[in-house]
């Protein structure tokens, strides 16, 4: 056709053939390491991306049990826990969000799927968090919150990597928290879309480990305490909910 341009051959773009290798050749491979006081906080762990009914299904049972993993750890270690859920109320909840992936339907007040993954509920003490966009953080009082609990390192865990995972990990560390994925706790609908969103986080955002090796950090920081010096405190001693209270609850 005339006039057309050939797209180029792929092997005129050797970068694409390794993400993290051109990351790193460029600069963009530097690590934060982990804080002294660090907090987990899982984000969505609905049942809408374990039900395959549910518009949102995204079959992400290996996250799911690194999660599991990671809240054993956070309870274990007696660190503060954070969990987020998303609810629709009222009209016009959620914004232009709402309008750009009517899918966020699944979040009404009342829905299924908008309920904790069983084994994933909020215990005594942990802090719900409620938001209606990508980030834990946009619209809530999480960044108070964790600053209130002097926590410096962020463990992040959850659904989906390219959303609202990513979106939390950036908002974390503008707010001056080290991010820490778990890359096999968290997950995507699609393997491609979850694996390049971790080589672009890590590249950029925050540090991507294993869930073995936050439990090592978990484990090595509890044999690191002080003498006579007490465990992070839970953020709560009692709740009117008999399993935990949300961020509307302490206003």
């Amino acid at each position: 056709m005339a006039g057309a341009t050939a797209a180029p051959a792929a092997d005129q773009h050797p970068r694409q053939a390794d993400f993290g290798a051109d990351f790193a050749a460029a600069g963009l491979d530097g690590t934060l390491g982990p804080g002294e006081r660090p907090a987990l906080l899982l984000v969505d762990p609905a049942a809408a991306y374990t039900e395959e009914e549910s518009p949102l299904y995204a079959g992400v049972q290996d996250a799911v049990t690194g999660m599991h993993r990671l809240l054993a750890a956070a309870r274990r270690h007696k660190i503060p826990v954070f969990l987020t859920r998303v609810l629709h109320e009222h009209p016009g909840d959620g914004g232009l969000f709402a309008r750009k992936v009517p899918a966020t339907r699944v979040w009404a007040k009342g829905s299924p799927w908008a309920e904790f993954i069983p084994g994933l509920e909020p215990g005594t003490g942990e802090t719900v968090i409620t938001k209606q966009y990508p980030s834990a953080f946009f619209g809530t009082p999480l960044a108070s919150l964790l600053s209130a609990a002097r926590v410096d390192t962020v463990l992040i865990a959850g659904l989906t990597t390219s959303g609202c995972i990513r979106a939390t990990a950036l908002d974390a560390l503008q707010h001056g928290f080290i991010p820490i994925v778990a890359a096999d706790a968290v997950g995507d609908r699609h393997p491609e879309i979850h694996a390049s969103n971790l080589v672009d986080i890590k590249a950029k955002i925050a540090d991507v480990e294993t869930t073995a090796g936050i439990e090592r950090y978990l484990a090595a920081r509890s044999l690191l305490q002080p003498p006579g010096r007490p465990p992070v405190p839970a953020l709560h001693d009692s709740a009117p909910h008999p399993k935990h209270r949300t961020e509307q609850d302490k206003a």
